[in-house]
């Protein structure tokens, strides 16, 4: 059952030491429906990722991947299996501790922009900052993913690299600790999604945020540290980059 300190839990957004896992997770499970009507999105995954890592997540359409994203983000509970942040027990919170652990701790990104039509990027991002503890000011957060010259456009006035830096920026004003990201260049050529991918690399080197990012792009696993490979709900093969390299410099 959730206890109180489920519910309201400390949730701190810097670094609390390199070693000190930010997510721990062991044996996590997610089964949909029952009987033979059940569907096991997740089949056991162990892993801990720590702060300052970018994680890439590959794997075909069906392989666990956003339901793993989903887990992490708080989005949704885990069947079987632990799964916690900073060892806050996450997967055994209730709704009110999920929601502040979504609004105080983690950014997200999605293939879709989900920006307000009617106002300006400056405005989109400030949405963000008037709702957390310790935001960024929306400028700072829109220069850190180059757009201090796009700030007053509409987003119809923005290409769509703009839109999804605009989002970025977003998601990186309240100082996550985490970075969650799903297909974030799914919709955008490649030298767009470039221009996408620098950004999301930036923030985790200049701000030490943990990244994560879930693409079925192979060649995106030399820009990460650590790339788990996932496979029916399984992670089937995980790779550990000694030298991480530039998006620029990936085979595109």
């Amino acid at each position: 059952m959730p206890t109180a300190a489920d519910s309201a839990p400390h949730l701190p957004a810097g670094n609390n030491g390199d070693r000190e896992p930010v997510f721990h997770v062991r044996r996590l499970e997610r089964i949909y429906g029952e009987g033979t009507a059940a569907v096991t999105a997740l089949a056991g995954v162990d892993f801990d990722l720590f702060h300052s890592e970018l994680i890439v997540l590959l794997g075909a359409s069906g392989s666990g991947k956003s339901t793993l994203l989903n887990q992490l983000g708080g989005l949704d509970s885990p069947t079987h299996g632990t799964l916690r942040y900073r060892g806050w027990n996450l997967a055994a919170a209730d709704e009110p501790g999920l929601t502040q652990f979504r609004r105080d701790a983690v950014g997200f990104v999605f293939q879709a922009y989900n920006l307000i039509p009617s106002l300006t990027a400056r405005e989109n991002v400030a949405l963000i900052t008037e709702i957390c503890r310790d935001p960024m000011a929306p400028e700072e957060a829109l220069q850190l993913v180059g757009l201090s010259e796009r700030m007053d456009h509409f987003p119809a006035q923005l290409s769509g690299g703009e839109q999804q830096r605009v989002a970025i920026a977003r998601a990186i004003a309240k100082r996550p600790a985490v970075l969650l990201c799903d297909e974030p260049t799914g919709a955008l050529d490649v030298h767009t999604g470039i221009t996408v991918l620098e950004a999301i690399e930036r923030i985790n080197r200049d701000l030490g945020t943990l990244a994560v990012i879930i693409t079925h792009n192979a060649i995106l696993a030399d820009m990460a540290d650590r790339v788990f490979t996932l496979s029916d709900g399984r992670i089937v093969n995980r790779r550990t980059n000694t030298r991480r390299g530039s998006v620029r410099d990936l085979a595109w």
